[in-house]
């Protein structure tokens, strides 16, 4: 009988960099985690001993708790948050299971450091259009959920930076930018090491826009105009990017499971 307090490999991944993804926290042993660095998508790490203390924390969300195999570790954890009212699944066969399946895996060696609250800071360039809205989504939906992102006046981002000891990125000279004719996004997408045929097919549609190259895919002229028609609508860059999460989590799930789907006017008559 398949367990219900459990979820699969192919259940998890089917929901990761989807807005109603579970939290996914690991749990693993530092001993473990060293062997193997890696992480699953958009992961946060707690310490499987106090978990009395931060589960609180994790209210209203539901969660999948990570440990090496999938047994004592994130069992208890998960049974711990269930009992705090928090809807936890452990994932069955844990990291192992994950790894050996072909699971896409974070690499955490460029990670910046992080805050006082655990979170990521990264700066740029205000008034983002298409690979500064690009970046950040990649980063909320497959490295740090709750990363926190500035857009400054240009000349100030790497003073800004430096003062809030936050990592710049989209702007010449820095580690996280373009290389090439390949954009931020690619860096980033090939310095977490996310090996995704999706993300590869979201990465070629996202270069096309951003640097005005439309011929090289379809769809990049529909991407650059509504990247654009966004940037008009909104005045907070803030705001801009949280509708800009929409805009890539629908060509990421169409890069992921619709590209062979047509839609035509039904023939007979008959309107679908």
């Amino acid at each position: 009988m398949p367990s219900t307090t459990a979820i699969t490999v192919l259940q998890l991944s089917r929901l990761v960099a989807l807005p109603g993804a579970p939290v996914i926290i690991d749990v693993r042993t530092d001993e473990d985690f060293d062997a193997d660095p890696r992480l699953l998508p958009a992961t946060v790490r707690r310490n499987f001993k106090t978990v009395s203390t931060w589960a609180p924390t994790f209210a209203g969300q539901s969660v999948a708790i990570v440990c090496q195999k999938g047994q004592k570790l994130s069992q208890g954890v998960a049974a711990w948050l269930r009992h705090e009212g928090i809807p936890a699944e452990s994932l069955e066969g844990g990291f192992e299971a994950w790894r050996d399946a072909k699971g896409l895996l974070v690499r955490t060696g460029k990670l910046p450091p992080r805050d006082e609250k655990g979170r990521t800071v990264w700066v740029t360039r205000a008034r983002p259009k298409v690979d500064r809205i690009a970046c950040p989504w990649l980063i909320r939906r497959f490295v740090d959920p709750g990363a926190v992102f500035l857009f400054v006046e240009p000349a100030e981002v790497l003073a800004v930076a430096d003062r809030f000891q936050a990592v710049p990125f989209d702007i010449d000279t820095v580690f996280w930018s373009h290389r090439g004719e390949r954009c931020t996004f690619d860096t980033m997408i090939e310095e977490f090491g996310l090996e995704s045929d999706a993300l590869d097919r979201l990465a070629a549609i996202v270069r096309a826009a951003d640097t005005a190259n439309l011929d090289l895919v379809p769809q990049a002229a529909g991407f650059l105009a509504a990247s654009l028609g966004l940037s008009r609508m909104f005045r907070d860059d803030l705001e801009q990017l949280e509708a800009g999460m929409l805009l890539y989590d629908a060509f990421f799930r169409w890069c992921r499971d619709a590209t062979d789907e047509t839609h035509n006017w039904p023939s007979g008559g008959k309107v679908a």
